[in-house]
């Protein structure tokens, strides 16, 4: 799993499955998108306006990348 962090966006991105593969986008509120692949298991989980949603000092330990300026 794999938790990315745009601070210029603010957007997080939570990634469950590393394979290469298609996916389809779908929106299930204004500011979440799942991302689902084979056999309709969800392979990541896109928040917009993350900062709103989440208190991102609490994904600490977890380790999570900002943008490079």
């Amino acid at each position: 799993m794999n938790i990315i962090y745009n601070d210029k966006t603010d957007l997080l991105y939570i990634r469950f499955d590393d394979r290469k593969q298609d996916v389809i986008n779908r929106r299930i509120s204004e500011d979440i998108v799942l991302d689902i692949g084979e056999k309709d298991r969800i392979i990541g989980i896109e928040i917009l306006d993350a900062s709103r949603h989440l208190t991102l000092d609490r994904l600490l330990p977890v380790k999570y990348e900002l943008s490079k300026a």
